[in-house]
């Protein structure tokens, strides 16, 4: 068995494997972890994810704790604390997008219950579907962010190479691109 190429070789302490072997592929069951998991795709977009990685921390507390409702109620104040953050990425359309993007789950939860069954209703899709809905309910979210967001948190597989150790792992973890 070998690691996926992006950690291989990587020793386990790295925040990339750590990130790799616990979290990337599983599924999240979390409405505000799965909208702070979409709040690091769409900022990771035109950076490496090693960057955001290093910077989740400081995400989770500049958004905080990834809440749905807080963020869906930040003001231009809030707006303008983010854009001066040094510990995120200060990126106006992309802290715009986290508001919205709140904003918009809030009105799914109305509907669906929680931005977790608003997604298993629409499971299976492909990975076109999957952009077509996202590009439609969401802002920033291109064929990348939506790809990465919906393999990362156990949507579609890919996550993983088959000869991965954490691949049986995620499969345990009955992903929902999987036959159960």
């Amino acid at each position: 068995m070998s690691y996926c190429d992006l950690s291989n070789g990587l020793p386990a302490t790295h925040v990339h494997r750590m990130y790799h072997d616990t979290e990337y592929g599983f599924p999240i069951d979390s409405d505000d972890e799965l909208f702070g998991r979409l709040i690091l795709e769409i900022n990771q977009a035109g950076l490496s994810w090693l960057t955001i990685l290093n910077k989740k921390e400081n995400f989770r507390k500049a958004y905080k704790n990834f809440s749905i409702k807080k963020v869906a109620k930040f003001t231009e104040k809030d707006r303008e604390r983010l854009l001066n953050d040094a510990g995120i990425i200060r990126n106006r359309l992309k802290i715009n997008a986290a508001i919205h993007n709140a904003q918009q789950i809030l009105e799914l939860q109305k509907t669906y219950g929680s931005f977790k069954n608003w997604l298993d209703s629409h499971h299976p899709l492909d990975r076109a579907a999957w952009v077509k809905l996202f590009k439609k309910t969401f802002k920033f979210t291109g064929g990348e962010i939506t790809n990465e967001f919906l393999m990362s948190s156990g949507y579609l597989a890919g996550a993983h190479d088959e000869d991965c150790p954490i691949y049986k792992k995620i499969l345990k973890a009955k992903p929902r691109w999987s036959k159960k």
